[in-house]
């Protein structure tokens, strides 16, 4: 018997081990996924706690109720991979032996990467809404806030969701509106990048947007330090901006087994060929969602397609066949911008997001980088669809693993 060993049963994992298991039968292959947590957390949801918009219940589920029976699931600790030897050491010292490895154990804030940041201002005025904890302790703050300065901040790129930053941003505006007290609040969105986002289009329409609402932009902002006594943040220019509150998405970063295996970049993110999805240091690991460094969005939306892909080329692996070169970077992804309405892009490597409809070329029913109702409506779909359909390895119809140029305008 063959052993194939996914590590992480968050959104990839779990969706590797529902491709996979259908594909790899006992008693040739053993399919086995380690993750050491209880739950399954549906990370997206994270953006709407705050606003009271979505309850613990709605983005909390427990992970076996995922993972197919058929596959072994180890609720243990991992102390690190030795890749020369195809063994994973476990913290209670036993090993795992592996055919081939599935690395998707994602990435993590890291607050301790700027100096004050996780200060003793943190869960106080400084919050992340990248961690159900952080999420948790925002929406408590912001139910009984009376109004002040809330910048809204990313410390670097990359980072999980590159969009959300900004739909907090939005969703403030909204919520803030509805309670009556937007005139009481002024928000700051404060970014690294030298516009509203990473795309020149999309930053066109987003800026807009920010201005529209009255936000502020402060860009090309790198953060030194947060101020904990002052309640600023500074950049290395001496610059400084003055919060009542900060949301901050800190440094993200891969895993820390990566770097305790010597596996990792600076960041602790897996060298990964972006188009195989194979590791570029060892054959017979591959590596998808958030724990990789190809230059695609760390997103729900991408790990669905990387898995699509990868499912077949692990198969071709296993049978010595050369593996495809099929991932283009393919991302789309909903952009709440409060008010019931939200935009859409849809993106890869080489294209930027643009006009156009989606799925289907001239008749939609969604708009590309316009807002609308209908996108929102896709955006609080995608909840339903992410616990009935992605999880379990289900292909979503008329949506491609690799994106499609039809019914987009590019001018």
């Amino acid at each position: 018997m063959k052993n194939l060993v996914i590590l992480g049963a968050g959104t990839a994992g779990t969706m590797m081990a529902n491709h996979l298991h259908h594909e790899l039968k006992q008693p040739d292959w053993q399919i086995t996924i380690v993750d050491e947590r209880e739950e399954h957390h549906y990370q997206p949801g994270y953006l709407f706690l705050p606003f009271d918009l979505y309850t613990p219940d709605d983005i909390i589920k427990t992970i076996e109720e995922f993972i197919p029976k058929d596959v072994t699931l180890l609720k243990r600790k991992i102390e690190r991979i030795v890749p020369t030897e195809n063994k994973i050491q476990l913290k209670d010292s036993t090993e795992l032996k592996y055919d081939v490895l599935i690395v998707a154990t994602g990435a993590k804030i890291a607050p301790e990467e700027t100096e004050g940041m996780g200060g003793e201002e943190w869960q106080k005025s400084v919050f992340d809404f990248y961690t159900f904890e952080g999420a948790l302790a925002l929406r408590n703050k912001l139910r009984d806030w009376k109004g002040g300065k809330l910048v809204v901040h990313i410390t670097e790129m990359p980072i999980k969701c590159p969009v959300a930053p900004l739909e907090f941003a939005f969703l403030a505006d909204s919520f803030f509106k509805h309670k009556h007290m937007r005139d009481k609040v002024e928000i700051t969105y404060v970014t690294p990048l030298s516009g509203a986002f990473t795309k020149p289009k999309a930053t066109e329409a987003l800026e807009h947007l920010l201005h529209e609402k009255g936000i502020n932009i402060e860009s090309d902002f790198a953060i030194e330090q947060v101020d904990n006594e002052k309640k600023t943040i500074v950049d290395y220019g001496g610059k400084e901006i003055p919060f009542d509150i900060l949301v901050t998405v800190p440094t993200n970063k891969g895993d820390a087994l990566m770097e305790r295996s010597g596996m990792g970049d600076d960041l602790n993110y897996v060298p990964t060929n972006k188009a195989t999805l194979q590791s570029k240091d060892y054959a017979n690991i591959f590596v998808l969602g958030d724990a990789s460094n190809i230059p695609a969005s760390k997103a729900g939306s991408v790990a669905h397609f990387e898995a699509e892909i990868l499912t077949e080329n692990i198969l071709r692996y296993v049978k010595g066949e050369p593996l495809k070169e099929e991932f283009d970077g393919h991302a789309n992804c909903f952009i709440e911008t409060g008010g019931g309405k939200a935009l859409l892009i849809d993106f890869n490597y080489t294209h930027e997001p643009v006009e156009g409809s989606f799925p289907f070329a001239g008749i939609g029913p969604l708009r590309l980088l316009k807002e609308s109702r209908m996108n929102h409506m896709g955006k609080l779909a995608f909840r339903w669809i992410y616990w009935n359909v992605l999880l379990k390895g289900t292909h979503i119809p008329f949506v491609s693993a690799t994106m499609s140029e039809s019914g987009k305008h590019y001018n």
